[in-house]
């Protein structure tokens, strides 16, 4: 059996940013000296008149992002998510989405899977943040391939979009010829009758493990990858609640204020049925392997097996 091929999000957000840049003159990348991180760089080789780096002040770089969309060329502003959502949080609400301008945020190094960068670095509540703010498309791919796809939809939409993409390397589980990428509508990735697994970002394809185990039990798992968490695809929620009656949540964020909160609040007005929610439990993270920190978080294959397992018996 062949090695599934990994690729990091964050390293496709740099080389989708050099296509991008190709095929549009009006695309402008902003970095606070991160640039060999977040994988800026590469951007900065291929077009370095159009690369900024504002260094270590992210706040200022999002002031920075909303004056160039202002003069009709589309920024893309990059840090790590702790930065991106966090410290300029109050940037991004007042200077980019009251006034409703055309900025993308890439926010690479999202959660536990930062790994040893530790507590501080592993954001669980940038999702959560985004999501409140009126009109931000929230997106979070789940490989190199959707990942590429949302940075050049991001660019297509005309309005602020926050891109969320790991430092982890990730299996790539969307490689086929009908593969699409649209904001707002979820992707079934296996059918099932007992249960839907609703994952996003890097528990996508922990999922898909996750459901070929409980198949071995005889359980059938729906697995539904639902790359944007806003606008949220209410539709395959509610028909998800109603083929199955039992939905689970998986994400790499907080169990508060992220898919899970998402999907609930469509459940509880439109489609009543059981959930439960796979994330981080309202802690900190810490400093550690990525893989195994994943594991203890309970954010692997195995975790989710037998956390599904529970929930349908």
């Amino acid at each position: 059996m062949s090695e599934v091929k990994k690729i990091a999000t964050r390293e496709s957000y740099g080389n989708a940013l050099v296509e991008l840049g190709k095929e549009h003159d009006d695309v402008v990348v902003l970095d606070a000296d991160l640039a060999a991180a977040t994988k800026t760089g590469m951007f900065k080789k291929a077009f370095p008149e159009r690369h900024i780096d504002c260094g270590i002040a992210e706040c200022n770089m999002m002031g920075v992002a909303a004056g160039i969309a202002a003069t009709g060329k589309v920024p893309f502003a990059s840090s790590f998510a702790m930065f991106a959502a966090g410290r300029a949080f109050e940037q991004v609400r007042n200077s980019i989405g009251y006034p409703k301008l055309n900025v993308k945020i890439g926010a690479t190094h999202a959660s536990i899977s930062v790994g040893e960068d530790g507590a501080t670095h592993q954001c669980n509540e940038d999702i959560a943040l985004m999501r409140t703010i009126p009109g931000m498309v929230v997106l979070n791919p789940s490989d190199d391939i959707e990942a590429k796809a949302a940075v050049k939809v991001a660019y297509e939409h005309v309005g602020p979009v926050y891109m969320r993409f790991g430092r982890a390397a990730v299996p790539v589980i969307n490689d086929h010829p009908d593969y699409k990428f649209e904001i707002g509508k979820a992707i079934t990735l296996r059918e099932g009758t007992d249960v839907t697994i609703i994952a996003t970002g890097l528990t996508v394809s922990e999922s898909l493990a996750a459901a070929e185990k409980l198949e071995a039990d005889g359980i059938s798992a729906e697995v539904i990858n639902m790359h944007t968490i806003k606008p949220l695809d209410e539709e395959a929620v509610i028909k998800a609640a109603a083929k199955t009656g039992k939905i689970v949540t998986a994400e790499e964020h907080s169990v508060i204020g992220g898919l899970g909160s998402a999907v609930c609040d469509v459940v509880a007005e439109k489609a009543p049925a059981k959930v439960l929610k796979i994330g981080v439990n309202d802690v900190y993270g810490e400093s550690g392997p990525a893989a195994e920190l994943i594991k203890k978080y309970g954010l692997d294959s195995d975790s989710i097996y037998e956390k599904v397992k529970a929930f349908v018996k």
